[in-house]
């Protein structure tokens, strides 16, 4: 879905439609059996003979006509949805893999600029988290860690610096879980005074 409106008032009408156009307007025959969005994209399970329906169905919910529904379908068992690619197999389960657009050319910062190593080594953490968080099959994840060392070593970054920073998450999971529970039972409230001018 595209919108020429800020992303804020792109929200709140999305917020109104999903409460009136979707679930008490929507005929019954198009209504969605999955809607999930984030801000302006939307992932969506319907009939595909009834997508042009629903698609019209939500335009005309917009009297204002600030906002335009557009849709992608599934071609090859496959669709992405935000940087995620749901693929569905033919039992009808789904497994997912990092989804990457046609433009995307895996420039990230290069090793030799002048920024401190720890941003850096941040760039890596980001690739290897979203590997460990999106992707389902071990195979899968497999691949996609080469994909980000070959990515990696195009920028100038060595192979110690994928494994070093793969360590640190290592060490740093336990740690990551031992605070939550170290703060769940240390969470106190907090009372808040508010200003009064000329008090204090």
């Amino acid at each position: 879905m595209g919108s020429p409106v800020s992303p804020l008032a792109a929200n709140i009408f999305m917020e109104h439609l999903e409460s009136t156009a979707i679930a008490p307007t929507a005929p019954l025959e198009c209504k969605p059996k999955l809607w999930k969005r984030y801000v302006d994209d939307i992932l969506e399970i319907v009939a595909k003979d009834e997508v042009n329906n629903l698609t019209d169905h939500l335009n005309q919910a917009d009297d204002t006509d600030s906002i335009k529904f557009t849709f992608e379908k599934e071609e090859d068992s496959k669709i992405p949805f935000l940087d995620t690619l749901i693929v569905r197999r033919e039992d009808g389960s789904v497994k997912f893999l990092v989804y990457r657009k046609e433009t995307h050319t895996d420039q990230y910062l290069n090793l030799k600029s002048h920024h401190p190593l720890h941003q850096k080594l941040g760039i890596v953490r980001t690739l290897l988290d979203r590997k460990n968080k999106l992707v389902t099959e071990d195979q899968d994840k497999a691949e996609e860690e080469k994909h980000i060392k070959d990515a990696l070593q195009k920028c100038g970054y060595p192979a110690w610096s994928v494994e070093k920073v793969k360590n640190q998450m290592v060490k740093s999971k336990p740690m990551k879980e031992r605070t939550k529970k170290s703060d769940a039972t240390k969470s106190k409230g907090f009372d808040v005074i508010p200003y009064v001018e000329g008090v204090l």
